[in-house]
C-alpha cells in the first residue's frame, strides 16, 4: 500500500520509506549504501532525493564526486571511560555557559545516550568462587568518585541513562537489550535502527543487521547536541560467503581468518557487507563475532542484512513478539531484506569458502597475523627474532610459557555456543584429571550476566572451576589491559627473560594491551583459551600433542576433549531461556553499592580542586583558536608506523615512578594502587602525563630518546609535557610526524585530547586509521597525509629543523593539497607532498570553528557572545 506521503509506504499498521520507489535500480546497491540512502531521505525529505538519485547513479558508473550523506542515528551508545572525557567536558560546556550569562541546563542531549559501565573492572582475584564478587566490591571502591561523577549526569541530564556496573559490556548490552532492528515510533513510523557509539567495536551490532560504527567521543558530542553527521560516499567490499564452517571450526576462527584477509586487501575506512548463501549458514552470534572485529580488518562495518536467523536472534533475546513480527514485511517493503542469491555491485570484493577453514589463532602482536594453532611458537620466534629454550627459570616457568589465559572480551564470550564449548572442553578436561599449569592466571569475563544462568543451568560453572575459570566480572577485563596483577611465577620468569604470552579470547593483542608487561599475546576461541592453560605453554601444537597426561601418565590430546557440534546444540537447547536475558540484567541493574553513590543535583558540576580523578577540562572553554594558519612548527615527535592510540593515549596500570604516578602521589594518592588511566580520563592533569608512555611509542626526533620525551632545539631531553608547554611560552608552534596507519586501534578520544594541550597544531602521517583522523579534526588539529617520500622516522628529522605550513583557514577545502615544507637546520628546504585528510565540508567547518567543542559552545552562546568567529556558528547550524 502506499501512504499519502509520496515518500513513505504503509505496511499494516506501520509506514515506511519507500526505498524501491525512491531509489531506481535499489536491487544493485549494497545494503549498507541503501541504509544510509534510507537515512538521507528521513532528514533531507524530498529535497535531497535528486542529488542522492544522482550520486547513487554516479557510484554505480564508478565515478567519484562529492555527495555527502546526511545522517543522524536514532541513539548513542557510550561506555565509562569514554563517557567521562566526553561528560566531563559538558560539565565544562555548562560552566563556560552559565559564566556567560546562558542557562547550563539547557546543553541537554537531543538524543538518548546509553551508557554501559564495563571498561573498569579488573581481575585482581582469579581462580575462586568468590572472585566474582571481590573484584566488582573492588571496582567501585576504586572508581566511586568517578562512577558518582556519571550518576549526576544521568540524573540531571534525561536522555542520559547509565546502567550500572555487573550489567555487562555495551556491545553485548546493545544485541541482548537495545537493538530494536525496527524501531517503531509515534503513529506508526517506523524505520531501521542505526546508532553511533564511542568505542570502536560497535560495529558488533551489523551481525543482526544494525547499522552502526564507531566514532570518536568528540564527534560524537557533536551528534548529541543535534549535529548531523556528514558522510562521504564510502568505498564499498563485499565478501562473498558460500558454505558452511565444519566441525570443529568455530566464529572466532572465521573472524580472525576475515581479519587477515581484508587487512592484507586493505579496507581502512571502508564500508564491508557480507552476503552470499554462505550467511545464511551463520547465526546470527556467528555474525556478530566477525562484526566485531571490523576495526581490526580497519573497516567502518562489517555488515550481516536483516535475514530469518536475525528475526531469530531477536525472539531468543526475549523482544517483544510484535516487533519480531514487524521486521520481515517491513525490511521486504523498504527493499532491504536479504537475499543469499542476490549479487549487488561492490567496489571490490573477495570471496571466503567457508568449507575450506580450520581452526586458527592470531598473533603474537597483531590481530592480523592469523597463524596455524600449532605455529605459535615459530611466529613467536620470528616476531622475538631468537629460539624458545622451553627451559624453566627459579620459578618453575619455561622460556616461552602461558602467563595470562582469558575468556574476555564481547567478541567471543556473547555468543553462547562459543561458552557452552568452552565449558564442555573443561567438563572432558576435569574427568581426565587435567590442570592448568600453575602459573597461568585464568578467567571468566562473560559479556552477559545472562552467561551465569545458563552455564549453571548446564551443570558447566563447576566444570569451568575445576579447570580455573571461575567467573572474575562481566566487563572488558584482560580485553583491554585491566588484568590486574601477574602471577609471582610469572614477575620472576619475565625479570630473568623468558618469553611469556597471553592467550585470550578478545580481539587485541597489541605489544602491552592485555598487560603492560606481556609484549606477546595470541587470539583464540574460547575453548582454545582453556587448551593453552592446561598446556601452559606455546611450545608445541595444541592440536596434535598432548595438553597433558591423567592421572594413570597417559596422554590427553585436545582431539579427545573437544566437543562435537551436537553436544553443544543439544546442551543450548536445554540450558538456554530466552527470559533469561531481561531476568539477568535486571537482576544485575539491581547494584546496592551502585544505588548507594551520593550525587549533586545543580546543572552545573561541583568541581572538587582536591580531587584526584575530575578536573575542569581546560579545552571545554571560549578561549580555544583556530589552528589552522600560515607557521612554522618544531617537530615534537617523530614517530613510525602503526602507532596505535594504545601507544598514544595511556592505558594500563599507572607506575608510581611515572610523571603520571607522582603526579597523583603528590596528592594523595596510594602507591601501591594508583588504579588505571581509563579512570583518569575525567582528569587532563593525569591524562596529559601519560601521553606516548607506552615504551614502543618511540620519538625518533634525537637518538636515545626514552617514552614520552622530546627535545627542543638548545635544550636537554625533557618529558614532553614540559617541552610542550615550554614551547608555548616561547610561541613555537608544534607539529606531530608519524608514519602508515596512525592511531590504529580503540576509538579514545585521549590521543587527540592529548595532541591538542601538547599545542600540536597538525599531524602529519602517511597514513590514518579512521576515527583517530576524526577525533583529531574535533579537537581542531588539521590530520596532513603525506604521500611519497621518505617515512619521517627515517628522515633524520632533527630538534632544530622546521615544518611550514601554508593553509589559511578560509582556503580549505576537502582533501586539498597543502603547501608543507621542510626546512633543514642546515639551510636546506624540502618541499612535502601532504594532502588534507579532510572529508566532508562539516570536517572543514569543525576546523574552521577551533574543533567541536568550540562549535558547540558558540552555537549555544550565539552572535557575538563568543571570541570565537561565525565559522563556529557555521560548524554547528548547517
Amino acid at each position: 500500500m502506499t501512504s499519502s506521503d509520496p515518500m513513505t509506504r504503509t505496511v499494516g499498521a506501520l509506514t515506511v520509506t519507500d526505498l524501491p520507489g525512491q531509489v531506481p535500480g535499489l536491487e544493485t546497491l549494497p545494503h549498507v549504501l541503501r541504509l544510509l540512502a534510507e537515512n538521507h531521505l528521513r532528514q533531507t525529505g524530498p529535497a535531497g532525493r535528486a542529488g542522492l538519485v544522482a550520486a547513487l547513479e554516479a557510484w554505480r558508473q564508478g565515478r567519484a564526486g562529492g555527495f555527502e550523506f546526511t545522517f543522524l542515528p536514532n541513539r548513542l551508545l557510550m561506555h565509562d571511560t569514554t563517557c567521562t572525557p566526553a561528560l566531563a567536558d559538558i560539565a565544562g560546556l555548562r560552566d563556560a555557559l552559565a559564566e556567560a550569562g546562558g542557562d547550563p541546563a539547557s546543553l541537554e542531549p537531543s538524543l538518548p545516550v546509553e551508557v554501559s559501565v564495563d571498561h573498569s573492572l579488573a581481575v585482581d582475584l582469579y581462580a575462586r568462587p568468590d572472585a566474582l564478587m571481590r573484584n566488582q566490591k573492588s571496582e567501585i571502591a576504586r572508581n566511586a568518585e568517578r562512577y558518582a561523577f556519571m550518576k549526576w549526569a544521568s540524573v540531571g541530564m534525561e536522555r542520559v541513562r547509565v546502567n550500572p556496573p555487573g550489567t555487562g559490556i555495551m556491545h553485548t548490552i546493545n544485541l541482548e537489550q537495545l537493538a530494536t532492528v525496527l524501531e517503531i515510533g509515534a503513529e506508526g513510523r517506523a524505520h531501521p535502527d542505526m546508532l553511533l557509539g564511542t568505542d570502536s567495536h560497535t560495529p558488533m551490532i551489523n551481525g543482526i543487521g544494525v547499522m552502526g560504527w564507531g566514532i570518536g567521543g568528540l564527534e560524537a558530542e557533536s551528534v548529541m547536541f543535534g549535529q548531523s553527521a556528514s558522510l562521504a560516499m564510502p568505498e564499498v567490499v563485499g565478501v562473498e560467503l558460500i558454505g558452511a564452517l565444519p566441525a570443529g571450526v568455530l566464529s572466532t576462527d572465521l573472524a580472525l581468518e576475515v581479519t587477515h584477509l581484508l587487512r592484507k586487501l586493505g579496507v581502512a575506512g571502508s564500508y564491508v557487507e557480507f552476503f552470499g548463501p554462505g550467511v545464511s549458514r551463520l547465526t546470527a552470534d556467528d555474525r556478530a563475532v566477525v562484526a566485531n572485529m571490523a576495526p581490526e580488518y580497519g573497516a567502518t562495518t562489517g555488515f550481516f542484512p536483516v535475514d530469518a536467523e536475525t528475526v531469530a536472534y531477536l525472539r531468543r533475546t526475549d523482544r517483544p513478539e510484535t516487533l519480531c513480527d514487524a521486521v520481515e514485511p517491513a525490511f521486504r517493503a523498504m527493499g532491504l531484506w536479504f537475499d543469499p542469491a542476490a549479487r549487488p555491485r561492490f567496489d571490490r570484493q573477495i570471496a571466503i569458502d567457508l568449507s575450506a577453514l580450520r581452526p586458527v589463532v592470531a598473533g603474537p602482536r597483531r590481530p592480523q597475523d592469523r597463524v596455524a594453532v600449532g605455529a605459535m611458537r615459530g611466529a613467536t620466534e620470528a616476531a622475538l627474532g631468537r629460539a624458545l629454550t622451553g627451559e624453566a627459570g627459579a620459578a618453575g616457568v619455561p622460556d616461552g610459557a602461558v602467563g595470562i589465559a582469558a575468556i574476555t572480551s564481547c567478541t567471543n564470550t556473547s555468543d553462547p555456543r562459543l561458552l557452552i564449548a568452552a565449558g564442555l572442553l573443561a567438563r572432558a578436561a576435569r574427568a581426565r584429571g587435567l590442570a592448568p599449569a600453575p602459573w597461568v592466571k585464568t578467567s571468566l569475563a562473560p559479556g552477559s550476566p545472562s552467561a551465569r544462568d545458563y552455564l549453571s543451568r548446564a551443570g558447566l560453572l563447576e566444570d569451568l572451576s575445576a579447570v580455573g575459570f571461575d567467573i572474575v566480572g562481566f566487563g572488558c577485563t584482560s580485553c583491554i589491559g585491566n588484568s590486574g596483577p601477574l602471577p609471582a611465577e610469572i614477575e620472576a620468569a619475565l625479570a630473568e627473560g623468558r618469553a611469556v604470552a597471553a592467550v585470550l579470547s578478545g580481539n587485541r593483542n597489541f605489544p602491552g594491551r592485555v598487560h603492560p608487561k606481556l609484549d606477546l599475546g595470541f587470539l583464540a576461541s574460547p575453548p582454545m583459551v582453556i587448551a593453552a592453560a592446561l598446556r601452559g605453554d606455546i611450545l608445541g601444537d595444541l592440536l596434535t600433542e598432548p595438553l597433558g597426561h591423567d592421572p594413570d601418565g597417559r596422554p590427553v590430546h585436545l582431539s579427545e576433549i573437544w566437543p562435537d557440534v551436537a553436544e553443544v546444540e543439544a546442551v543450548l537447547t536445554r540450558a538456554f531461556r530466552p527470559a533469561d536475558v531481561p531476568g539477568a540484567f535486571a537482576a544485575a541493574s539491581d547494584n546496592a553499592a551502585w544505588s548507594a553513590l551520593q550525587v549533586p543535583t545543580t546543572p552545573r558540576f561541583p568541581w572538587d580542586p582536591a580531587s584526584r580523578y575530575l578536573r575542569r577540562p581546560k579545552f571545554a572553554s571560549r578561549d580555544e583558536r583556530c589552528r589552522l594558519g600560515h607557521y612554522q612548527a618544531a617537530p615534537l615527535l617523530v614517530l613510525g608506523d602503526d602507532m596505535t592510540t594504545d601507544h598514544i593515549s595511556p592505558a594500563g596500570w599507572i607506575d608510581p615512578q611515572s610523571e603520571a604516578g607522582r603526579w597523583l602521589i603528590e596528592r594523595g594518592g596510594d602507591p601501591a594502587d594508583l588504579n588505571v588511566y581509563a579512570a583518569y580520563r575525567g582528569n587532563w592533569e593525569v591524562m596529559l602525563r601519560g601521553l606516548f608512555t607506552n615504551r614502543l611509542a618511540v620519538n625518533h626526533l634525537a637518538p636515545g630518546l626514552a617514552p614520552a620525551t622530546t627535545v627542543l632545539e638548545g635544550e636537554a631531553p625533557q618529558p614532553l609535557w614540559r617541552a610542550a608547554e615550554a614551547a608555548a611560552a616561547r610561541g613555537l608552534p608544534v607539529v606531530i610526524l608519524a608514519g602508515e596507519r596512525y592511531g590504529m586501534g580503540s576509538s579514545r578520544d585521549w590521543a587527540a585530547k592529548g595532541a591538542a594541550l601538547l599545542g600540536a597544531r597538525a599531524v602529519l602521517a602517511q597514513s590514518f586509521e579512521r576515527i583517530h583522523r576524526t577525533n583529531l579534526i574535533g579537537m581542531g588539529i588539521l590530520p596532513l597525509q603525506l604521500v611519497g617520500g621518505t617515512a619521517p622516522a627515517a628522515a633524520g628529522i632533527g630538534p632544530a629543523d622546521r615544518i611550514e605550513i601554508d593553509l589559511e583557514p578560509g582556503t580549505l577545502q576537502v582533501g586539498q593539497e597543502v603547501s608543507v615544507r621542510l626546512h633543514r637546520a642546515d639551510g636546506r628546504t624540502e618541499a612535502l607532498h601532504a594532502i588534507a585528510a579532510v572529508e566532508t565540508e562539516q570536517e572543514v567547518r569543525n576546523l574552521q570553528a577551533g574543533g567541536i567543542l568550540p562549535a558547540i559552545l558558540a552555537a549555544r552562546i550565539g552572535n557575538g557572545a563568543s571570541r570565537l568567529d561565525s565559522r563556529a556558528q557555521a560548524a554547528m547550524h548547517d
